[in-house]
């Protein structure tokens, strides 16, 4: 459908308020029935046809169920206990010295977010980390710095797989990239990322760490797990979802599929299924109930906002400007589109500029190989941009939802002093990476 230019400012105009009600959230509308809201607008208003409701569902429709499986899996193991074990187990091998802590936490944070989805790194190790730092009594400083730490981590670090973050999801079935095709690009990239994470948080909160903590005052590790048969299958089953992804992969098998199927596993053992509920520990019902359906919602709804504002000339002026970036060399073409991507996600959130980093990608007309730089540098881009402002991520937003109800707030100002601080470098570090070792691949 195509929209004359006069209807850039409808569009935008449309986008802003869409975010507002986002954030705002009047009357506990939630995230989902806000978007939507601004979506129906959009359709009122002639910026989107119903023609594009169905391009954009297809777009995004694999990577919204697999969010929804993925924190199914995630609230489950969180149930039984499965992550307060590995804190526990984390904090017990730190040995007592705050400083050999840290990093762990952070490393602990980067293999959660890699497995269970940037949001899910966000949502259940916070307060994981939070009640560990009260059993440990350290000081309100030592606190702010890894509770920081646990929330820049989530998504600094959330490259390495497909499932890690909705952006590479919708990024990689957009340009039909597979599983291990990604893998074999972002893993590599990821370290460099977890290595810059760890040395800016290091360079601004050596200061605030602890010399020592008692080791004594924690609890076991087997105390926190409450579902013994839940715990005992994660492993496996996280082993074969995982082995599953790459084997299936060359069919174009959708992960949605295989993450769902595993998340159904998951509540079958939890639920006690073959014996009726009996003897259940986790509250499979609460768990269904309050899964975030409201992202289905989003992703549709705020999608489709955006693509009536590429329809009006948004994807026009990202394709100009990728154009640009191209003549000047691979080099600024993967760090340009990288900070492109990062200043767009962290004013309009991720979600809906990896769409539209994605569509003006795919219509630069540019080198094959130049392409594909760009694609996952805006991959990295959407991924760590985000930290920059509060609004970037739907992780950062819940992430400060759950600091705020444990009373921990964090103000806009301070987040965005802190955010200035530490994303930047952290992304220049990333893009980099990814210019030096994607051309070391065999071209795909």
């Amino acid at each position: 459908m195509a929209v004359e230019p006069g209807a850039m400012w409808p569009a935008l105009t449309i986008l802003v308020a869409t975010l507002v009600l986002v954030v705002w959230q009047p009357r506990g509308l939630g995230i989902g029935w806000s978007a939507l809201g601004g979506a129906a607008v959009a359709l009122l208003a002639g910026v989107v046809g119903w023609a594009d409701v169905g391009v954009v569902w297809h777009i995004v429709w694999d990577a919204t169920f697999t969010f929804v499986a993925l924190i199914v899996i995630s609230v489950v193991l969180d149930e039984a206990g499965f992550f307060a074990w590995a804190a526990l187990h984390v904090a017990r091998w730190g040995g007592g010295h705050g400083r050999a802590l840290f990093p762990m936490v952070v490393v602990l944070g980067a293999v959660i977010a890699a497995l269970f989805a940037n949001d899910g790194a966000a949502l259940l190790l916070t307060p994981i980390v939070i009640a560990i730092l009260l059993r440990l009594e350290f000081s309100p400083a030592a606190s702010l710095a890894f509770i920081i730490a646990t929330g820049f981590v989530a998504d600094t670090t959330s490259l390495p797989l497909i499932v890690s973050n909705l952006v590479n999801i919708v990024t990689a079935n957009y340009f039909g990239v597979g599983f291990g095709r990604y893998a074999a690009v972002m893993l590599p990239v990821d370290l460099v990322a977890l290595a810059a994470t760890l040395l800016v948080l290091w360079v601004m909160f050596r200061g605030q760490l602890p010399a020592r903590y008692a080791v004594a005052s924690l609890d076991a590790p087997r105390s926190a797990i409450k579902d013994g048969l839940v715990f005992r299958a994660a492993f496996p089953l996280l082993g074969v979802l995982l082995v599953a992804y790459f084997v299936t992969a060359p069919f174009g098998v959708p992960v949605s599929v295989l993450t769902g199927a595993a998340a159904l596993v998951l509540l079958a053992i939890a639920g006690r299924w073959w014996r009726r509920g009996s003897g259940a520990v986790v509250p499979v019902a609460r768990v269904l109930r309050q899964a975030p359906w409201q992202i289905v919602l989003f992703s549709l709804g705020m999608y489709v906002v955006v693509y009536g504002l590429g329809n009006a000339g948004l994807t026009r002026l990202g394709v100009a400007a990728l154009h640009w970036l191209a003549a000047q060399g691979s080099l600024v073409a993967t760090v340009g589109t990288g900070f492109l991507a990062a200043a767009l996600a962290s004013v309009m959130n991720n979600l809906p500029s990896t769409l539209v980093s994605a569509l003006a990608v795919g219509h630069a007309d540019v080198p094959h190989a130049t392409r594909e730089l760009m694609m996952y540098a805006s991959v990295i881009g959407n991924d760590l941009g985000p930290k920059l402002t509060p609004i970037g991520s739907l992780a950062t937003l819940l992430w400060l939802h759950v600091l705020a109800r444990r009373g921990y707030r964090i103000g806009w100002g301070q987040y965005m002093k802190i955010g200035l601080l530490l994303t930047p470098p952290v992304l220049l570090a990333t893009l980099l990476a990814l210019y030096l070792w994607l051309p070391v691949l065999p071209a795909r």
